[in-house]
């Protein structure tokens, strides 16, 4: 397969299409989470995908670099065909992503400095003098302070533990940033911290960003473009999952009546629906 897939292409013009679903679909088991996904991200814009839980978000992110494979249909990055790519291939392609995972996923027995430093260790990119600079520079620009960098996760806040992984995220300098949940569990000036972060690496290098949010605060802040999935068990047959994509200012007047009750924070239905769903696994 490694012999006939062609090397990634040279980045192409600003605003083109990079990545595309292309009638995607995927299920674990039984369970059906995308179905028919048809989904456009151009370079260097900042799409948020939002939606209830469960609603295939994240899965949309490990798709997007191969840590998922569809069931069915084909997901394209700069015109590779994700589907098809394994071993050095794959893992060329991963180097061209940054991805900040929701708890930020850092290796608890390594330091801060370690941490940020493993993926240039891990994959060659430079002298251990170079990858001092890079860890100090992605560490400054993710706003920690000096003295920090012996320390280990655990008694970081969680705060600086998410700017440490996207510090990580940055060390190679990806073309594309991968943001699942990034401001979960954080206190509300820190999610606005973390929210100028993203939107200082977006707008900053021209960078094209994904970011699975719950947070409309991250969604108004950071967004170019919002895209939101509905629970598969809940559409009918036929119906799309994205149930809106477009403007973030576009939310609150969104003519389906889903859009605007999940960005007011309103039940609607729900209640009923789950008292239905008790009264059926009562039974």
């Amino acid at each position: 397969m490694s012999e006939e897939t062609p090397p990634p292409s040279e980045a192409g013009p600003a605003g083109g299409e990079l990545i595309e679903f292309q009638d995607v679909s995927i299920q674990f088991r039984r369970q059906k989470v995308l179905r028919g996904l048809n989904l456009t991200i151009r370079r260097g814009e900042t799409v948020c995908v939002i939606g209830e839980s469960g609603c295939g978000k994240t899965v949309l992110l490990k798709l997007i670099i191969g840590l998922l494979h569809p069931t069915s249909g084909r997901i394209l990055f700069d015109g590779q065909d994700v589907t098809r790519l394994a071993g050095r291939d794959l893992v060329k392609l991963r180097l061209r992503f940054g991805f900040l995972f929701q708890m930020a996923a850092l290796f608890d027995s390594l330091s801060v400095y370690d941490n940020v430093a493993f993926g240039l260790r891990e994959h060659n990119v430079c002298d251990e003098e170079k990858a001092a600079a890079i860890v100090a520079e992605r560490l400054q620009d993710v706003g920690l302070p000096q003295g920090l960098e012996q320390k280990k996760p655990a008694e970081l806040s969680g705060g600086q533990r998410k700017r440490v992984g996207l510090a990580r995220a940055l060390a190679l300098d990806p073309e594309v940033m991968l943001y699942d949940e990034p401001t979960t569990g954080l206190d509300p000036i820190m999610t606005d911290v973390i929210n100028e972060l993203i939107l200082q690496t977006q707008r900053g290098g021209d960078k094209t960003g994904v970011v699975v949010t719950h947070e409309m605060r991250t969604v108004s802040k950071v967004a170019d473009r919002v895209v939101m999935f509905y629970p598969l068990a809940r559409i009918g047959r036929g119906e799309s999952q994205v149930i809106y994509d477009g403007p973030p200012d576009g939310l609150e007047d969104a003519a389906d009546p889903r859009v605007r009750q999940f960005v007011r924070g309103e039940a609607g239905e729900r209640l009923r629906e789950l008292a239905a769903q008790n009264r059926a696994t009562e039974s």
